[in-house]
């Protein structure tokens, strides 16, 4: 297995995509690509259609699988707000690529049996897939794919993103082999000699203590501990610093544990949603997903320096657990509101993957919505950096 990662700046997509394949080639060496990853900025829209030919023209037939993006990521860049292509190309011995185009109103019902998502994407969980997926936020239901593929392969990694380069519908591009979609999702299951492991920073850090839902309405968080919401961030304010105090004010979310069976979470264990609105009357609390009585949660707070903390502790925790695994090669999938916008300077998360994991081949783009497990399933996130890491299985 090898992979290799270009990118390019160039105005015109021929030639950004002509320098891409040349940085490619250089580093694969003799030999041959089976798949291409490809992230495309908006400043080529015009031009997307010709892109999967100009990458098969560099690169030989290799599968190609991609979307636009409002910023792109590459051989270790980030590139945003500037035009920018990136290919991500890998040789995959004794790996079998399975791909597929979905529509939204093609999907199962949620209630199908395993057999149905097994027959949408034409791998069986004996094969041992992995999948890399990509979807148009507009027009594709991407969390009802999530549930019926955690459904059907309950011990397969899935990764992947939304594409970002538009937000209005049809002016996102998906690519896949020869084709260029405007809506729907796109991917690739990926099973025989290859591993990928996943790593996602969500970007919070905690505060306060672990505590258990004692009541709850749906996405109503009533009770902590048998006290109200509002009383515990109360006494919580008191503890925090002056910084705390700060960020608490406009950027507090709850980590809910998804796994009931751990009593002693750590940084990254927790799946992190919005507060969205507090009434002080009730002492209730509106949260971004549904909450079960019995769950175990903790307050988060986030801002640049948190968010560099979290992405440190996950990398050097995968990075200690897994010393015996070289990797060979990643895809990162960002939000739009990491970057330079939160960060101040460019190639942040780039950077640390390298300092932490070393020089591995890693492109991939910002996204409008990030895939990656926490605890065994597969969420869609914001403001997480999600990575896909590949290796040999044996």
């Amino acid at each position: 297995m090898k992979w290799a990662s270009g990118i390019s700046e160039q105005t015109s997509l021929a030639g950004a995509v002509e320098q891409c394949t040349a940085q490619v080639r250089e580093q694969l060496g003799d030999a041959n690509p089976d798949l291409a990853v490809v992230f495309a900025s908006t400043h080529y829209q015009q031009e997307f259609e010709a892109l999967p030919a100009l990458v098969k023209e560099g690169l030989g037939p290799v599968l190609v699988l991609g979307c636009s993006g409002g910023g792109i990521i590459g051989n270790g860049q980030e590139v945003e707000q500037q035009p920018a292509v990136s290919i991500t190309a890998a040789n995959l011995p004794d790996v079998e690529l399975v791909d597929f185009h979905l529509e939204g109103e093609k999907l199962p019902d949620l209630d199908a049996g395993p057999d149905s998502w097994q027959e949408l994407v034409q791998v069986t969980p004996g094969q041992e897939p992995h999948f890399v997926l990509l979807a148009d936020p507009l027009s594709f239901p991407a969390q009802n794919l999530l549930l019926g593929l955690d459904f059907a392969f309950p011990n397969s990694a899935k990764i992947g993103g939304l594409a970002s380069s538009s937000q209005e519908h049809r002016q996102n591009a998906l690519f896949l082999g020869d084709q260029v979609h405007s809506s729907g999702a796109v991917g690739v299951a990926l099973h025989g000699n290859i591993a990928m492991d996943t790593v996602v920073a969500q970007g919070c850090r905690p505060i306060g203590k672990p505590m258990r839902i004692t009541e709850s309405r749906r996405n109503l968080l009533v009770g902590l501990d048998e006290q109200s919401p509002m009383a515990v961030l109360r006494d919580l304010f008191r503890e925090l610093s002056e910084r705390d105090r700060g960020l608490m004010r406009h950027s507090l979310f709850l980590g809910v544990v998804m796994d009931e069976l751990m009593d002693e979470p750590q940084q990254g264990d927790f799946l992190i949603r919005n507060v969205m609105g507090m009434d002080e009357r009730s002492g209730m609390l509106s949260i971004g997903e549904t909450l079960k009585e019995g769950q175990l949660v903790q307050f988060h707070l986030r801002d640049a320096e948190t968010s560099t903390e979290d992405l440190t502790a996950v990398l050097e925790r995968y990075a200690g657990i897994n010393r015996e695994n070289p990797v060979h090669g990643a895809l990162l999938f960002s939000c739009m509101g990491r970057g330079q916008y939160l960060y101040g300077s460019p190639n942040h998360d780039s950077e640390l993957f390298r300092e932490k994991l070393g020089p591995v081949p890693l492109g991939g783009f910002f996204c409008n919505g990030e895939i990656g497990p926490v605890s065994g399933t597969t969420f869609l996130h914001g403001y997480t950096s999600s990575f896909g890491i590949f290796r040999p299985k044996i």
